[in-house]
């Protein structure tokens, strides 16, 4: 018989539930993949952007088995997605911006999705992504919306005041939190 110094996992006086961490670890993958994902639509690529941008570096197969989940990312390579997306590693991780605020109960929120779907043209996005960038939230879906934030939304929709660019949002259907439709909202004179 070979001795070796290595402990044999079974002789563990630990206590542990290897099914347990194999869900858990593929439950971790795949919210990191969806991370990953958000961010790089975000960015506006596709998987083949990717490749093409890296000079081969992320391959698209390989990129997408991270984002589905399928395959697991060593951490150098983590940070080595997050430098080439410019992103901090944490966002991907699902850490919060070392900047964040409690949630409003009554924030306005930007429905992401309906706004690519119904008013997604190059500016208004432009403007949207660069807030996402700033506050690292890359969740994809929604977005908090401070009162400098809708001003400027407001402003490139082409209102001519706060009350007629919440109504053109409105109805593109891409504010949520505004249920009543002659609800504007209460937004300071000055910078939050």
């Amino acid at each position: 018989m070979v001795e070796t110094n290595q402990v044999d996992v079974a002789e563990s006086t630990e206590p542990t539930d290897r099914n347990d961490d194999t869900e858990i670890d593929a439950a971790f993958s795949r919210t990191v993949g969806a991370r990953l994902r958000a961010v790089r639509r975000q960015r506006g690529m596709s998987l083949a952007d990717v490749e093409e941008r890296s000079q081969g570096r992320w391959s698209a197969s390989a990129v997408g088995a991270y984002e589905r989940g399928f395959r697991n990312i060593t951490v150098p390579r983590l940070h080595a997605l997050a430098t080439f997306y410019q992103v901090p590693m944490g966002v991907l991780l699902g850490e919060p911006p070392s900047d964040a605020t409690p949630l409003n109960p009554q924030a306005i929120v930007l429905d992401l999705e309906a706004l690519r779907r119904n008013g997604g043209d190059l500016p208004i996005m432009g403007f949207v992504n660069s807030i996402v960038v700033a506050r690292g939230d890359f969740n994809g879906k929604v977005l908090s919306l401070r009162s400098d934030d809708l001003r400027a939304l407001c402003a490139l929709v082409g209102a001519e005041s706060l009350a007629d660019g919440v109504r053109t949002l409105r109805e593109w259907g891409v504010l949520i939190g505004l249920a009543d439709a002659d609800e504007t909202p209460d937004v300071p004179t000055t910078a939050d």
